[in-house]
Formats: C-alpha cells, sequence, structure tokens
C-alpha cells in the first residue's frame, strides 16, 4: 500500500471518547507508556488541560498500532 502525501486515500484514527480524527489533521502524537495524546487542534493542544485526545492500546488497539508504527520507523 502507498502511504505517500500524493495518496487521496483519507484515514482515520479513533480516540477512546469515540471522536473521529482524519489523519492528515494530527499536528503532533505524545507516547505516554501505552497510551498516545494526539492533537488535532489548528491552534494546538496541552497534554495537562485535556484539548488532546487520548488512544490507549488497551481500548483501541488497531489506532494505537497504526500510531506506533510512526515511532517504530524513526528508531
Amino acid at each position: 500500500m502507498d502511504n505517500s502525501i500524493d495518496n487521496n486515500t483519507t484515514t482515520y484514527i479513533k480516540a477512546d471518547n469515540n471522536v473521529v480524527v482524519n489523519e492528515k489533521y494530527i499536528r503532533w502524537i505524545k507516547k505516554i507508556d501505552e497510551c498516545m495524546n494526539i492533537c488535532s487542534r489548528m491552534n494546538g493542544c496541552d497534554v495537562n488541560d485535556g484539548s488532546s485526545l487520548r488512544v490507549c492500546k488497551l481500548y483501541n488497539p488497531t489506532s494505537y498500532n497504526k500510531l506506533n508504527k510512526l515511532f517504530q520507523n524513526d528508531e
């Protein structure tokens, strides 16, 4: 499967609170243990104030694994 930016396929991530986010709009991801905090807000997010979304391996393994692959490619 081609994952290039020119690809017109729209893919989504499901957060723990059942919010669905278009991957194109994710601004940053912070990995904390077996959870990921993601920000999709145009004006930014803060991990501590609840403005970021959480994706945990326990509740959303498919979305978590998809995001975790981004970290594995950097290592």
